[in-house]
């Protein structure tokens, strides 16, 4: 049995415990150290740290508090990993612990962290799903089921100190383009929340106020959102410090490409295995400067699929030059409506297409001035046909259920 080398109480809070980190800085102690090839375990909060409970009620995503995510394991330490190395890591198993078999998705509040479609979900809205082996369902969307693919949202190496002026000076300029804007354009450094494992108290304080937030990803890995990194997986991460500083949290059981709903998986506590390697001067030898990776062999075998296309021309009948990001909220938007002709609310629609293992296609990047985003639906979720016939859609979703909202506060 591998060693766990990393545990947490779910009890207790994740500030309580000086093997997890809330921001990446260069300064952060390894709380463990491996040797390349080396397997370990690593046990995750749930990437809030337990703010969002299995409820029907969606004020503690209205309510949670932004500046304290996300709660990582690590950093661990690789014996003889030096600055341009990669770091190889496999992920050999994941999983929910025993006694927390559940998970959450959630719409933020537009005035509380917003997310793709937030002019659309203004308000705070959560689902809750329950695991049963290798399928979730949930109690808020009915008539759907379907297998996990069970991956870390978040994992990546420590930056080193350049790279960490080079983050906060680029998205400090970002952010001063529309300092008003809400939600933000970045999420920068915040001290007071910041949990800086065991960094002793003094030193803690001023590494917070400068360290980086782990909302997005970035050169060293960080919030990707990968849903493929799932059992099998092995990714290469460059090394920026001595020993790499692996850290790793915010599980996902599922996913649909792009986390659309930003709180935007079935977000769970767990645990994850993992073995490590190290490629010496991994990235000048290929010419590495963000991670790669291998997807896992084991994906859940959808082979039917309702294709949705997206194109750059906005809500609002605007047009766009080549823009993905319109193409693919068209696409979205599209299936979300398509749902509600069998009775399907839209903030159902948009839960499910965060949750479920939906691919999200990019098409067309060349055609001017209409980029082709494609959302790729699979049908063997429902327990019902959802595709067109002659017949037209037939309503096989009962009314009265819908994804719990919450007001914002006055």
């Amino acid at each position: 049995m591998a060693e766990t080398i990393i545990k947490i109480d779910l009890s207790k809070s994740a500030y309580e415990n000086d093997k997890i980190h809330n921001r990446w800085h260069p300064d952060i102690p390894m709380v463990a150290t491996v040797k390349p090839g080396d397997d370990f375990i690593v046990e995750c909060y749930d990437w809030t740290g337990g703010q969002i409970k299995n409820d029907d009620s969606a004020d503690d995503v209205r309510d949670v508090d932004l500046t304290q995510v996300h709660f990582l394991s690590g950093p661990v330490g690789v014996e003889g990993a030096e600055p341009g190395d990669l770091l190889e890591v496999d992920i050999l198993d994941i999983g929910a612990f025993e006694e927390s078999q559940w998970g959450f998705n959630g719409f933020f509040s537009k005035k509380n962290g917003g997310g793709f479609l937030t002019e659309h979900f203004p308000e705070a809205q959560k689902s809750i799903w329950d695991f049963n082996g290798m399928f979730t369902k949930s109690r808020h969307i009915p008539n759907v089921e379907f297998a996990g693919m069970i991956h870390p949202g978040l994992i990546g190496c420590l930056p080193s100190k350049e790279m960490l002026a080079e983050w906060n000076k680029r998205e400090k300029e970002l952010f001063d383009t529309d300092p008003g804007r809400v939600p933000g354009l970045a999420n920068l450094p915040f001290g007071e929340t910041a949990h800086m494992g065991q960094m002793k108290a003094d030193d803690a304080k001023a590494a917070g106020a400068e360290a980086a937030r782990t909302v997005p990803p970035r050169e060293h890995g960080g919030n990707c959102d990968i849903k493929d990194l799932s059992r099998g997986s092995k990714v290469y991460f460059p090394v920026y410090v001595k020993g790499g500083g692996l850290s790793v949290g915010d599980l996902h059981f599922s996913q649909g490409d792009g986390e659309i709903t930003f709180c935007g998986a079935i977000e769970m506590a767990g645990w994850i295995h993992l073995r490590v390697n190290v490629v010496k001067d991994g990235m000048a030898k290929y010419g590495i400067k963000n991670p790669i990776f291998k997807p896992s062999p084991i994906k859940p075998k959808y082979d039917d699929y309702v294709i949705f296309e997206g194109i750059s021309v906005d809500e609002q009948g605007k047009q766009h030059y080549l823009d993905v990001h319109i193409a693919y909220r068209q696409a979205c938007l599209n299936a979300i409506e398509y749902l509600t002709k069998f009775g399907y609310t839209r903030a159902q629609g948009y839960a499910l297409l965060g949750c479920a293992p939906v691919e999200g296609h990019i098409s067309g990047v060349v055609d001017v001035p209409n980029a082709c985003a494609t959302l790729w639906l699979p049908t063997g979720i429902f327990d019902f046909d959802i595709n067109p016939s002659a017949d037209g859609p037939q309503k096989k979703v009962s009314g009265g259920m819908d994804v719990p909202l919450s007001p914002d506060k006055e």
